[in-house]
């Protein structure tokens, strides 16, 4: 048994409503717990809408290899295709961590899956979301979420904006 943390975002079509389906579909596998809805300026140098963006925490049966698929499965079944890196996408499921029972993370040098997630300690996307989630949660290798948190600029902190608690 594992448990991992997934990072959700969206910033076409039904934004909500992708990221609901996902999470829905998650329940079949272990989901544990899962933040509020954030919108998001998008990340990176291609111009796109806002994302709605999401933490996740799922707990099964489950290598990271295994987790990294569920991703994969979740961003198929949401019609994601992979024309242009950091473009604008239907779904996007990146797995930040995968921790063993006994707390024990999984590190991985893997370019297919490197973890912990190997940007995860520097957006706010990711952080704001988990921190409310769990405000004891730490990020192998980085530290505690809060204190990565603190860390950010004030505005980009400032840019993830609650945007609806989810049914």
């Amino acid at each position: 048994m594992t448990r991992a943390v997934l990072s959700l975002g969206a910033n076409l079509g039904d934004r909500a409503g992708t990221l609901r389906s996902a999470l829905v579909a998650l329940r079949e596998h272990g989901l544990v717990a899962r933040s509020t809805l954030y919108e998001t300026p998008p990340w990176g140098p291609i111009e796109q809408p806002p994302y709605l963006n999401a933490v996740a925490v799922v707990r099964g049966d489950r290598d990271a290899a295994g987790w990294l698929a569920l991703a994969a499965e979740l961003e198929q079944a949401a019609g994601r295709t992979r024309e242009v890196r950091w473009g604008a996408r239907t779904l996007d499921v990146d797995v930040v961590t995968v921790t063993g029972d006994d707390g024990t993370p999984v590190l991985s040098a893997d370019p297919e899956l490197t973890l912990p997630h190997p940007r995860a300690h520097e957006r706010a996307f990711v952080l704001v979301p988990w921190l409310a989630l769990d405000p004891a949660a730490t990020l192998p290798g980085h530290g505690r979420v809060a204190d990565l948190v603190a860390a950010l600029p004030a505005d980009e902190v400032a840019g993830v904006v609650r945007w609806e608690q989810l049914a």
